[in-house]
């Protein structure tokens, strides 16, 4: 049996054997880099989100302490693609990990005797850069996956699933750690010891990192970053609407919610209410990587053809509609927070991250499945481009819904923006 099944004609030698071996090793190396990256990511979103609610930011305010994030992931990947093609994948991997380390260390110099529009204004500028690194960081790896993996059977889907899914249950366990540090070390002590730990990891990736991954090629044009081929482009659409669906309640409606319903705003409340926040969004990360990672299980992925596969991302986005559909429903009929309602949304939002999960699983094997290898960072630069645009549409629209309508129209707006992200999929063709 050959190590490479079709097309790539390789032979059961020592080459071949060399090859794949390195191949792996270079997934491994960007791998744990990328969770050592997440696990930072999580932990200052949650930091952040909560030490500047407990001072006195307005949801809108919240919002916008993000919206430079999520703007500068729009641009970062369009030009990281471009990057990575002409000067390599692991050069755009070092920056963002070293972007990640500056940001950090420039969040600890905040004075909390400025003005609060200073002060927004100064943690947008942090999270822009923040946001530049994340978006590096992530077309690194999720490009790489497209060029490492084994391309038998269900092997780019098992491979993809499982550094997305990795990655977003290690980006959990940061949001329980940002708010556990924030409880137990105070704001800047816990993003001082994140930018130290963060700035090890990158200088042992740079001394260990195995061979594997393509240096880039001189001819590479900018202008190739936009896709013409018709599947890209609408799996790029369902994207922007898919992750706008799970950000207009995620980034500050449920958080400020719960902070609402836990907390009397006492020092000792607020403490408590940090732990319980920090572990259901924890959790939620957690539980949506989990799933992610076993979706190609899940879903029979091994026996199925890329036409049911594209069938099944059409029927799983209309099956998430009716969730954040129906629980809206029910909080605008409860009129006010109580016991039953907490517990029901939680088990609600944690159904809505499971369907949700498949979904982006889908959506993460598919845009590989699409590109070919000499496009592949310009296609998944772009393709994280949309999905950055969603993101920053749910936050912008995240805290402006919550401070008009409440959690009921966070909800209902993140329905109807699932309905529009499986619009976006009826078009994709096998």
């Amino acid at each position: 049996m050959g190590l490479c099944a079709p097309p790539c004609g390789c032979r059961p030698d020592g080459r071949s054997l060399v090859v794949k071996q390195e191949g792996l090793a270079a997934y491994v190396a960007v791998t744990a880099a990328y969770w050592a990256f997440m696990l930072t990511d999580g932990a200052l979103r949650m930091l952040v989100l909560l030490h500047f609610h407990a001072i006195g930011f307005s949801p809108v305010q919240l919002a916008y302490l993000f919206v430079l994030y999520e703007i500068a992931g729009v641009v970062t990947n369009l030009s990281a693609g471009w990057i990575a093609a002409r000067f390599g994948l692991t050069s755009t991997l070092y920056a963002g990990l070293g972007l990640q380390v500056v940001a950090l260390l420039a969040l600890t110099q905040l004075n909390p005797e400025w003005a609060i529009a200073t002060s927004v204004t100064f943690v947008m500028l942090v999270q822009g850069a923040s946001g530049v690194a994340k978006d590096l960081a992530k077309m690194s790896s999720k490009s790489a996956v497209k060029l490492l993996a084994p391309r038998d059977g269900d092997g780019l889907f098992r491979w993809v699933a499982v550094l997305t899914g990795s990655k977003n249950a290690v980006k959990g366990v940061g949001f329980l750690l940002g708010a556990a540090l924030l409880a137990t070390l105070g704001f800047t002590t816990a993003i001082l010891a994140m930018a130290a730990v963060l700035a090890l990891i990158l200088v042992a990736v740079m001394l260990k990192m195995p061979p594997g991954l393509p240096t880039g090629r001189k001819d590479a044009k900018f202008s190739e970053v936009f896709s013409k081929d018709r599947n890209i482009n609408w799996l790029s659409f369902a994207r922007v609407f898919l992750f706008g669906a799970r950000d207009v309640w995620f980034v500050v409606g449920i958080p400020i919610y719960f902070y609402a319903v836990l907390s009397d705003g006492s020092e000792q409340s607020n403490r408590a209410a940090f732990f319980t926040i920090g572990t259901f969004m924890a959790f939620w990360i957690i539980l949506y990587g989990i799933v992610q990672a076993n979706a190609p299980r899940l879903l029979r992925a091994r026996s199925r053809s890329a036409a049911a596969i594209v069938g099944l991302a059409q029927g799983w986005a209309l099956a998430l509609v009716a969730i954040p559909a129906s629980l809206a429903l029910l909080v605008w009929l409860a009129g006010a927070p109580a016991p039953w309602l907490t517990l029901t949304l939680v088990f609600g939002l944690l159904a809505f991250g499971a369907v949700f999960a498949v979904n982006s699983s889908l959506h993460s094997y598919l845009i590989l499945a699409f590109t070919q290898d000499n496009r592949v960072t310009m296609d998944v630069g772009f393709y994280y481009m949309a999905n950055a645009a969603g993101r920053l549409l749910g936050t912008v629209l995240s805290g402006a819904s919550y401070q008009i309508g409440g959690l009921p129209l966070c909800l209902g707006t993140a329905a109807v923006m699932v309905a529009i992200s499986a619009l976006g999929a009826r078009e994709l063709r096998a």
